[in-house]
């Protein structure tokens, strides 16, 4: 197989039971810019007993860039083994995009995942490529945004779902790994939100397989798809949470920064790992907890968080800065978020700002804006419980 061949990543659409879905991410597609070279298409759908209109939407489709199969399961297999064995196609081909049928993408998407996938080539510190931008941190439920560092890209080991490429080799270290069936609740530093999600997940494994394996997605500081949150496998309702803006231009150049020239690693928690170079620490010393939520690490000495501990305080920081992680590299001065040394106790008595932290978060909010969404958030939560 040529590189040349490897370069052109087959692009590969998960579906199921959501025909007005399908139909508009293939729009999406369809209106992409392409490479002049055959740009091949699989439409992977799984069994079901009336997903036929799914199927039409899927054979009617004209894929003009390329060759076009349609792939029916002969069972059904669920979402997690699903996706697992169209990840075969990365061998097959050399490299895919994968693409849920809830995804939007932008008409830059192929240029960026074959540039992303060009630059991870060889590098085992990268387990995929992402083709989504988080601006959500989904453990904590607030905002999160990159430090823009001057490059195109960020490091995350949250496993990307919503758009994703791989190479063969990415592909084969993954399921090299998931085939030892390793228990990942036994597994040190994956956060309680990811674990208990069902086991109809793949994505709980593939960010298992990130974390134990210190290894990261390459993430776009623009994003290449959004998220439709179309009522599904994964969503009891349809909603716009994870809505991102995407690039709407194409032709884009990237310009990627290796592990060692990023500025903006983050660890599955949200966390930027970079922060213990601004303190002069070594990050196998420190844990960085800025939002609150990440279990005390034994065996380190030094704790940055938001939380009240009895601690000596080294250092304390304000949350002013957006995103909060410029508070600390700007080293500016507050009762926001702490240094802690934990080899040395002292009673500390910290009140948490709720309303402050809910405020940073929120640019403005309405008293007739709250109790709508109170509203419309304790029915949605009752017709859930209730099975409605």
């Amino acid at each position: 197989m040529t590189s040349k061949y490897k370069s052109l990543p087959v692009i590969v659409i998960i579906a199921f039971n959501r025909p007005d879905s399908l139909s508009r991410i293939l729009r999406s597609i369809s209106e992409a810019k392409y490479p002049k070279e055959n740009v091949n298409l699989i439409i992977s759908i799984d069994k079901s007993d009336n997903n036929q209109d799914v199927l039409d939407v899927a054979n009617k489709f004209d894929w003009k860039n390329g060759d076009k199969k349609v792939k029916y399961q002969s069972k059904n297999l669920g979402l997690r083994k699903h996706i697992l064995k169209c990840m075969s196609f990365a061998s097959e081909y050399g490299s895919m995009i994968m693409l849920e049928d809830d995804l939007y993408v932008s008409p830059d998407y192929y240029n960026y995942s074959k540039q992303a996938l060009e630059f991870s080539e060889n590098n085992e510190n990268i387990a995929g490529i992402s083709l989504y931008n988080h601006q959500y941190n989904v453990h904590k439920q607030e905002n999160f945004i990159s430090i823009e560092d001057g490059y195109d890209n960020y490091y995350f080991q949250l496993a990307s779902s919503w758009g994703q490429a791989w190479n063969a080799q990415q592909i084969k270290f993954f399921l090299n790994w998931y085939n030892q069936k390793i228990d990942i609740n036994k597994l040190d530093g994956i956060p309680t939100y990811v674990s208990n999600w069902p086991e109809k997940s793949w994505l709980k494994h593939f960010i298992a397989y990130t974390v134990s394996q210190d290894k990261f997605f390459i993430y776009p500081k623009i994003s290449l798809t959004t998220n439709f949150g179309d009522e599904g496998a994964n969503m009891d309702v349809s909603n716009t949470y994870y809505q991102v803006p995407i690039l709407l231009s194409s032709g884009k150049k990237y310009n990627f920064s290796t592990l060692n020239e990023s500025r903006a690693i983050y660890d599955v928690y949200f966390e930027n790992l970079c922060i213990s170079n601004e303190l002069n620490l070594d990050k196998k010393d420190i844990t960085i907890d800025l939002y609150g939520i990440k279990p005390l690490e034994g065996g380190k000495r030094y704790l940055l968080t938001s939380l009240n501990y009895n601690y000596k305080i080294i250092k304390s920081f304000a949350r002013s800065f957006k995103p909060h992680d410029l508070n600390i590299i700007y080293n500016i001065h507050g009762t926001d978020f702490f240094l802690y040394d934990t080899n040395v106790k002292s009673t500390n008595n910290i009140k948490i700002k709720s309303f402050d932290i809910i405020d940073y978060n929120k640019k403005t909010i309405s008293l007739t804006e709250s109790f709508v969404i109170f509203r419309h958030k304790f029915i949605q939560r009752l017709l859930i419980f209730f099975g409605k």
